[in-house]
């Protein structure tokens, strides 16, 4: 075994990588960006090297930087996690120049599977069904488009080098192709340097059924069973789970057999991942794709399995066989995932960038969390917007999904919103205990999920915080927003004597009004028609309720921005609020409805990023929903559309440009009308 491992990674899965290397007694060295130089993955390393700029291709992308930190840091091997360089051909080469160790499949497999079209061949050639589509290597536009006129719609395209959910779009109809194939290539040159592309029929009803392998040098291969990951959005998988539900044993030994015919067939020498697609309706099961890697998903199968993958791929690189045959293997209950990202559901899921200002795991049998972040740690536009997964494991399903859910209440998350609220509604909802497919989402929440509005209790919170804190802060200068009675008026008869009327705005830019007044020894709150008498005491980040003998806590935190101002967050039972401060409402309204001084409206960028295609022209005349700006931003590309039907006044932008969250992009102009 070697002694000391780089990690090529950063995030959650470089943590988990050198949590398994430090308990095995490995030295861990860390890589670093420019944007990671404060990150919890460089703290737990045992030395670190800084590799670039904050740019992904400038850094975490550069295998001889990679590869010369190793050398710098006296490494012997290189584990790349997923994502990034782990199905690099560039790395391996150049590991291999440098004599070491790429703690990965061999050279061959990775560029076998590393081509979906590649991968699609070798499986016909095995006797392993897929998808009816196109996998040549003509990618002559008009090629492509008449294959999809001939495999008919709905088409999918993928980024042949592709993965994670990114360079794939659902074509509907041919009129459709072209863009959506412009698109994708961009996409995929973005995100894996290759612009590639193959076709396939797009199912009704399916599933994204996957299978586990595990190889070594000596010839040995076994499969780990399956995991469940159907619930995905955009083609990203948002929850995992294993062993799949109401599977038939039929179709379940089918995917072991399909399997390891694969990995057979390219002698597979690590850990890897078999992709299936089945067909609830017809019953038929489809290759999809290998990852010759270690998946996000993993810690299921590590869970029901009780095996350490990352210690297994270590072992199997420094030449170890596998310990153990495929009859040693089983499963042990189930175990179900959530991947926590930084976007903001309620808002079309954009990503979101800032300070973490408070964060807290949760605890409880059967729970575990791989996390890549901390209190204080920075969310950056220049990578992927996940930041934790939170697995929950039990000796059935609907037990596994309680412990899930309880998990991700009990989670703190402030400084940036999340997906926490949409994850646990995921799993309440009652669509979760029938069978599954990757209509999932759309399914359970057809008019799109939406925060809960009505949490009187959390506006209650926030409106009593604002008052505790102007008394604590009586005499203290200088006071923000949320500790000065500047920030809030005084009301007369309807609502109490001394009562304090507070206007609140949520994340989405709804306003909600409460009244607090003096109550004994206590507070009464008004929030619409509810009144509520409740104690309350605040202590640092800790604010208590009781209410009828009964305690509620809710932890806050404020943040202090240079264009945003101060917000107030706010997590408790039912998720987690942002607050924006009263005398800042006035202008945050103006900015929401997108008002110019010329009394037009503006297209803002919503998030860090570069703007990659301009699709306006001053004079231009559109309609509402159609696409005027493209832009990139963590990894994703992301269509600006028009927000009513007007003229275009103004552009702000064009291609190339890098713009910051809240940037003028577009300015319209209202059509004027001819009077009859």
């Amino acid at each position: 075994m070697f002694s000391t491992l780089l990690i090529a990674n950063r995030g959650e899965i470089a943590c988990r990588i050198a949590r398994t290397a430090r308990r095995m007694g490995l030295r861990t060295v860390a890589v670093y960006s420019d944007a990671d130089r404060e990150a919890l993955h460089v703290a737990l390393c045992d030395t670190a090297v800084h590799i670039g700029a904050p740019e992904a291709a400038r850094s975490y992308l550069d295998a001889a930087a990679i590869v010369a930190a190793a050398r710098a840091a006296g490494a012997q091997a290189i584990h790349p996690g997923y994502g990034f360089l782990s199905e690099s051909l560039a790395l391996i080469d150049a590991c291999e120049a440098a004599g070491l160790i790429f703690v990965g499949p061999s050279r061959e497999a990775i560029r076998r599977m590393g081509s979906k079209i590649e991968s699609k061949r070798i499986a016909v050639q095995a006797g392993v069904p897929v998808v009816p589509g196109y996998h040549a290597d003509d990618q002559d536009p008009v090629v492509l488009q008449a294959a999809a006129d001939g495999i008919g719609y709905p088409v999918l395209i993928k980024a042949s080098a592709g993965g994670g959910g990114k360079g794939m779009r659902v074509v509907r109809g041919a009129g459709e192709f072209e863009a959506a194939l412009a698109t994708v290539r961009r996409e995929a040159q973005a995100s894996f340097g290759d612009d590639r592309v193959l076709l396939e029929r797009y199912l009704d009803e399916p599933r994204h059924l996957e299978v586990q392998l595990l190889g070594d040098q000596h010839g040995h291969l076994v499969h780990l069973f399956e995991r469940e990951c159907s619930i995905q959005r955009n083609h990203q998988k948002v929850i995992e789970e294993a062993p799949a539900p109401h599977l038939p044993a039929a179709v379940r030994e089918a995917l072991f057999a399909h399997a390891l015919v694969m990995g057979r067939a390219i002698g597979y020498d690590s850990a890897g991942t078999i992709e299936f697609i089945h067909d609830s309706r017809s019953g038929d099961t489809f290759f999809l794709e290998m990852n010759t890697r270690l998946q996000v998903e993993h810690p299921v199968t590590e869970l029901t399995v009780g095996i350490d993958l990352v210690e297994w791929q270590l072992r199997v690189a420094a030449g170890e066989p596998l310990g153990f045959s495929q009859p040693d293997l089983s499963q042990r209950g189930c175990a179900i995932e959530a991947r926590v990202c930084a976007e903001n559901p309620a808002a079309r899921f954009a990503p979101e960038i800032g300070t973490l200002i408070g964060y807290r795991e949760p605890r409880g049998e059967g729970v575990r969390v791989d996390s890549g972040v901390r209190a204080g740690s920075q969310i950056s536009p220049y990578y992927d917007s996940m930041l934790a997964k939170v697995i929950a494991h039990a000796d059935d399903r609907p037990t596994a999904a309680r412990r899930l859910v309880t998990a991700l209440d009990d989670t703190v998350l402030l400084g940036v919103h999340s997906n926490l609220g949409f994850l646990a509604d995921l799993l309440r909802h009652e669509h979760f205990a029938q069978v599954l497919s990757t209509h999932y989402i759309e399914r359970a929440f057809p008019a799109g999920w939406q925060a809960r509005a009505d949490d009187g209790l959390a506006i209650a919170a926030a409106a009593l915080h604002g008052v505790l804190s102007a008394r604590a802060g009586a005499g203290q200068q200088p006071l923000g927003a949320w500790q000065s009675l500047g920030a809030w008026r005084a009301v007369g008869a309807g609502h109490g004597i001394g009562s304090t009327q507070v206007l609140l705005e949520d994340g989405q830019r709804r306003v909600h009004e409460a009244s607090v007044s003096p109550l004994g020894t206590g507070w009464r709150v008004r929030v619409g028609d509810l009144a509520l008498d409740l104690a309350a005491t605040l202590t640092g980040d800790t604010l208590e309720l009781q209410r009828d003998g009964l305690t509620v806590r809710f932890t806050v935190a404020l943040e202090q921005h240079a264009t945003r101002g101060e917000r107030l967050w706010l997590a408790g039972p039912g998720g987690t609020w942002a607050w924006r401060r009263l005398d800042r409402w006035q202008r945050a309204l103006q900015g929401a409805a997108g008002a110019d001084d010329s009394g037009g409206k503006r297209l803002l960028a919503p998030m860090p990023g570069l703007v990659t295609q301009v699709q306006a022209s001053v004079g231009m005349t559109v309609n509402a929903g159609d696409s005027l700006v493209q832009m990139e931003a963590m990894k994703m590309v992301h269509t600006l559309s028009a927000p009513a039907a007007g003229r275009v006044a103004e552009l702000r932008c064009r291609a190339g440009d890098a713009v910051r969250g809240g940037d003028v992009l577009v300015v319209m102009e209202a059509m004027e009308t001819k009077e009859a």
